[in-house]
């Protein structure tokens, strides 16, 4: 027997950043939307945990215990006294270091699988609080939809959508640390007084109302100026979709991956090939939001 779990990328369309703990983390207000660019997560019985990955970027995936697909094992078999002896394979969609959570989504999908191939029929709460174990966007990936996350992220308000956004995504050529991009962050921000984090009333209200050009004019990443520090070449590909006609742009997260919101499909097929044909990433995709969390596909 073998289970699978589907699992989204997010964007960040808000990304408001505090300054940092004691613990080294940052007091966030993190408003995610799951997108439908997806990664599969299959588990199966096997004699110890192994993991194995295919698709665009495998090679740059973990295959030890690192990835958290494998510790999403690990911890839920420690909570029910069993070996977490399962072979992991990830059918990897989602840009691999890319600030879509790619990483994240595939713990919360293992974990999903995990829990149906073992019988364990978890609550909600009790995966919820092995993902927020995990890390800070895991439980964001069990969840799917659109929500606000707080504290580092991982305390969740779900959210209501009115409509179905569109977006572009233009995956840069490697990868961006996100911790290295929290301590250019907090560089660039030493000796600054940084507000509480909060979410935005307007973004939340055009959220609520589907209302994409009010989306556009409230779109914010506290991340950005670190990223496009990091990798300056980030602002070419930020102007070019902008002038293609995008609504509005933003680095996804962490990045190195850049959101272009768009008024409808057809215009964010057109960003897409603007993009491509510019040469200021590696590949452009198109996808729309909201989707659902991790679900099981296959069992």
């Amino acid at each position: 027997m073998s289970v699978t779990v589907r699992v989204p990328a997010k964007v960040n369309v808000q990304l408001a950043v505090g300054s940092a703990r004691p613990d080294g983390f940052h007091d966030l207000a993190n408003v995610f939307l799951a997108v439908s660019l997806y990664d599969e997560v299959t588990v199966s019985p096997a004699s110890s945990l192994t993991i194995t990955c295919s698709g665009p970027d495998a090679g740059q995936v973990p295959l030890d215990r690192t990835n958290l697909a494998a510790r999403a094992a690990e911890l839920l078999a420690a909570r029910h006294g069993l070996s977490p002896d399962v072979h992991i394979h990830i059918a990897k969609d989602i840009p691999v270091a890319g600030g879509m959570a790619g990483g994240s989504a595939d713990g919360a999908a293992a974990l999903l699988a995990c829990d149906t191939l073992w019988s364990l029929r978890s609550t909600r709460a009790e995966l919820l609080s092995i993902c927020a174990e995990l890390g800070s966007d895991v439980p964001f990936s069990l969840v799917g939809g659109a929500a606000l996350g707080t504290g580092r992220g991982e305390r969740l308000t779900e959210l209501e959508v009115g409509g179905e956004f569109h977006w572009v995504f233009a995956v840069a050529d490697g990868g961006l640390s996100t911790p290295a991009v929290y301590g250019e962050f907090d560089r660039l921000t030493e000796g600054l007084a940084a507000p509480a984090p909060a979410a935005s009333p307007a973004l939340l209200d055009a959220l609520r109302t589907g209302d994409a050009p009010s989306l556009a004019g409230a779109l914010a990443n506290d991340l950005q100026p670190a990223a496009l520090s990091l990798r300056p070449s980030l602002a070419d590909t930020l102007q070019t979709g902008t002038s293609a006609g995008a609504l509005a742009a933003l680095v996804s997260g962490s990045g190195p991956t850049t959101a272009f919101l768009t008024k409808d499909e057809e215009s964010a097929g057109s960003v897409a090939a603007a993009l491509l044909a510019s040469g200021t990433c590696r590949e452009a995709r198109v996808a729309s939001s909201p989707t659902a969390g991790a679900r099981v596909v296959g069992a």
